[in-house]
């Protein structure tokens, strides 16, 4: 696997779980009818996203990573 891919690929898994995690803040700060299962459905969503991102940095760390 590419180098270049790889970073490309945790970054945007990184971004995806922030911007989840700020979509899940907003709907629970706001309120209103329905939002528990908005909230709920956001928060799932979010902890696929963070495994997907640690997937991608630990396959960083495996193929790239410079250790002794």
């Amino acid at each position: 696997m590419n180098q270049t891919l790889l970073t490309i690929i945790t970054v945007l898994a990184v971004a995806a779980v922030a911007v989840i995690l700020f979509m899940g803040l907003w709907t629970m700060f706001k309120g209103g009818e329905g939002s528990g299962n908005r909230s709920q459905m956001l928060m799932r969503a979010r902890v696929i996203a963070q495994f997907v991102a640690i997937v991608a940095i630990l396959g960083a760390l495996f193929f790239f990573g410079r250790g002794s």
